[in-house]
């Protein structure tokens, strides 16, 4: 018998970028399109964490425990502090505004990795309509610890999701361009060597069907668990197919939390969602 899928709530219109806070037992997800952000835990249910978000989307922790956010509205890139406060990081790369920030993940040297699809600038329902100046897609690495910002991938047409394989020696990413380019474009994830701060040349990973990659994320043996139109695909390192969770939801992301880091938190239209991966992956 596989795990139960546990609906944990809905309250959203979009729900996007859950974090899990280990020293809190909790989850923070992101409500795009309503603008706002939501926290979850076992022992005091959902509430509103942050009623206006500047359109957060994706989120993950730093390597003190903060949270690091892609701020559509604002274009770039935040950091929530201990006590509360939020500083905008980065939001410009040679004088030009990012496009939108979507998802981001922290490597271990506390560089923060982050894709910049056009989803925040093309209407008003996730940021604010507006031109783009960057005129392209790219991939970023950003360094807080001497503030500079490099394209580290520029082959991407519609980046999306990303995360570090467990040595970090690889960065995936989803490249959802099919949506806006039906007749050539990708719904896969991509592997690409990570040389520093760039990336070298990627690869195709995992065709992702139905519908398109969204957000994913890596547990420690490089099993990942990618979103797709009715649920999430689990692949093993190698991409070879080991499982799907169905979810009565369209997913857009999910991230691995619990005491013993073994479950999944899944954020999907309006809700989230939680479930054992125990009984998906042996050994």
């Amino acid at each position: 018998m596989k795990p139960y899928l546990e609906l944990l709530c809905s309250p959203a219109i979009w729900a996007e970028g859950p974090v899990w806070l280990p020293t809190e037992d909790a989850v923070i997800f992101s409500d795009v399109k309503g603008n706002r952000m939501f926290r979850w835990s076992e022992n005091d249910g959902v509430h509103l964490w942050r009623k206006y978000s500047h359109f957060t989307n994706g989120n993950t922790l730093d390597r003190e425990g903060r949270i690091i956010s892609c701020e559509h509205g604002r274009r770039g890139i935040s950091r929530t502090e201990k006590d509360g406060s939020v500083n905008l990081l980065v939001e410009k790369i040679d004088g030009k505004r990012f496009n939108s920030p979507n998802d981001v993940v922290v490597r271990s040297d506390g560089t923060i990795w982050f894709t910049d699809p056009p989803y925040g600038i093309i209407n008003d329902n996730e940021g604010y309509k507006s031109e783009s100046q960057i005129i392209g897609c790219y991939v970023y690495c950003y360094d807080p610890a001497d503030n500079s910002i490099s394209i580290a991938a520029s082959d991407t047409q519609r980046p999306n999701g990303l995360a570090f394989s467990p040595d970090e020696k690889y960065l995936y990413i989803a490249d959802m361009s099919i949506v806006d380019f039906p007749k050539n474009g990708r719904h896969e994830l991509r592997i690409y060597p990570v040389r520093d701060k760039v990336l070298g040349i990627g690869k195709h990973f995992a065709t992702i069907s139905p519908g398109f990659p969204d957000g994913f994320c890596i547990d420690k043996s490089g099993n990942i668990y990618c979103s797709c139109e009715n649920g999430v695909i689990i692949f093993d390192k190698f991409g070879t197919k080991i499982d799907k969770i169905e979810v009565p939801e369209r997913v857009s992301n999910c991230t691995l939390g619990g005491i013993n880091g073994d479950q999944l938190y899944i954020t999907a239209t309006t809700s989230l969602y939680r479930i054992s991966v125990t009984q998906f992956i042996k050994g």
